[in-house]
């Protein structure tokens, strides 16, 4: 894919305007706090339609005005599939005034039936420095990286899971109001949503983790790596093949739901399914096997994430068809020289699409090296 355009009006503290991006892609060159993760910030707000930083849609307004809009022209190349088999262009454009917390979200200048229809479309993979928190952080933390892969690139996963969460919410407060006997009402509607978000990431993680293990690899010198899926359902089939996986899991989830009805009881929610899935990951240390998130060095917990986020780079390609736009923030920053020359002779063997990224200086932009071009950035505005 190659983003062609992308319009700015309002948002953080970047200057209106409408930077056309080179084919091969651009560095944005700047110091700290002048806007280079914003311009980021607002091609990947195209992709999933919310802040990857956590801020709100009201925090994204520049001061004192009573909007943002943020609109991207994408383009197919020659070597991706077409959007829908004949177009090779779209417009995705977001909005968001203060007046009514209203959203407003377009392809083609048309509204999509839900909000939820037109992620993913702009085709973008996105690294930081923030992505140890994979490794670093809780199960919530790679329960949402694996939430937001197969949202964008596995059609029907987006609708189970908010299925799921509205049915699990329903189901909470019945049993936080001590009507357990209630809450069994939601228990059909609970499975069937729940066994597809289990059976979906089953099949993602197992298919993934032979690619994964190879990234890891490349990255670490030869080092053995491996993912291994802990699902919330006690039993669920895991290994089947996609066809058998969620007709087994669900039967499996009826159980489960059935064994825990007094612990719910006592502990006022829900205490199986997707919302307590945890994604596992071991590095080999002297031939064993260790949690990296416990056990990993500093060096380690780099090497996974790169590998997460490659893999889903992978991703993109496999059940698309399409290149992704890299969009790097300073990600070389923190990684020692070998990782670092590691991760660039991976990138280019197996990222040939468009590439934006950002770094404080022109000696840090080390990937393309001289084929990218050059925009500096100083208080928010780009200067080409």
């Amino acid at each position: 894919m190659r983003l062609v355009d992308l319009r700015l009006r309002g948002f953080r503290n970047l200057k209106d305007d409408l930077l056309e991006l080179p084919e091969e892609g651009v560095a944005l060159v700047g110091p700290n706090a002048q806007g280079k993760t914003n311009v980021l910030e607002a091609i990947y707000y195209l992709e999933i339609l919310r802040s990857f930083r956590g801020a709100s849609d009201r925090q994204l307004v520049r001061f004192g005005e009573p909007l943002f809009r943020l609109e991207g022209r994408v383009r197919a190349q020659e070597r991706d599939r077409p959007f829908d088999g004949e177009r090779v262009e779209q417009v995705v454009a977001a909005a968001w005034q203060r007046e009514g917390s209203r959203k407003k979200v377009t392809l083609d200048g048309q509204e999509p039936p839900r909000l939820s229809d037109a992620i993913g479309q702009v085709g973008v993979v996105l690294f930081t420095p923030a992505d140890l928190a994979l490794v670093n952080e809780g199960p919530a933390e790679r329960r949402r990286f694996l939430n937001i892969v197969l949202s964008l690139n596995e059609p029907g996963y987006v609708a189970a899971l908010q299925r799921y969460r509205q049915v699990l919410s329903q189901r909470n407060a019945a049993l936080r109001n001590g009507a357990a006997d209630h809450a069994g009402a939601w228990d059909d509607l609970l499975v069937r949503s729940g066994a597809r978000v289990t059976a979906l990431r089953a099949h993602w993680i197992r298919t993934g983790n032979e690619r994964f293990a190879e990234l890891h690899r490349e990255l670490s010198g030869g080092e053995e790596a491996a993912f291994h899926y802990e699902p919330g359902i006690r039993g669920a089939p895991i290994d089947e093949e996609q066809a058998t996986l969620e007709d087994a899991t669900e039967a499996g989830y009826r159980d489960a739901l059935e064994e825990a009805r007094e612990r719910e009881r006592r502990q006022g929610t829900t205490v199986v399914g997707p919302h307590r899935d945890e994604l596992r990951i071991r590095v080999a240390d002297d031939g064993e096997p260790l949690d990296v998130r416990d056990y990993g060095s500093g060096g380690q917990r780099r090497s996974v994430a790169l590998a997460l986020r490659l893999l889903e780079a992978d991703t993109v390609r496999r059940r698309k068809g399409r290149e992704p736009i890299l969009l790097m923030d300073d990600v070389l920053a923190e990684l020692d020289e070998d990782r670092c020359r590691r991760l660039l002779d991976l990138l280019d063997r197996t990222a040939v699409g468009q590439t934006i990224l950002t770094a404080p200086r022109d000696g840090d932009v080390r990937f393309r090296g001289d084929r990218l071009v050059r925009w500096r950035i100083r208080d928010g505005q780009v200067h080409r």
